[in-house]
């Protein structure tokens, strides 16, 4: 496969992702994303921000989870997000400290 073809296909899988996250599933918490597999969707806007900011393209962090969550952060969690039991809360501060914070 040739490098372009590759980066398609790629950005193809990125893209069917971002649509099961957001559109199939959009019923799976982060926070339960986060304890389970070590990242979320808020993982995937921040990676996009970072490769934006990568190639000299200057993104804030809403702005890259605008630009994932194809709307503002806000209204995403108003008509998604459930509040996390204090079991849930404990596990994701674990998780972002060996996930998040180990990548800095």
């Amino acid at each position: 496969m040739d490098d372009q073809t590759r980066i398609e296909v790629e950005a193809a899988a990125f893209r069917r992702l971002q649509k099961h996250l957001m559109e199939d599933r959009p019923d799976v918490q982060n926070i339960d994303m986060m304890n389970l597999t070590g990242f979320c969707r808020n993982c995937l806007s921040r990676w996009y921000q970072e490769a934006a900011n990568e190639r000299g393209i200057e993104m804030s962090k809403e702005a890259g989870r605008e630009a994932f969550y194809k709307m503002p952060y806000d209204d995403w969690k108003a008509g998604n997000q459930t509040e996390a039991s204090p079991q849930k809360q404990a596990a994701f501060e674990k998780s972002f400290k060996e996930n998040v914070l180990k990548e800095k």
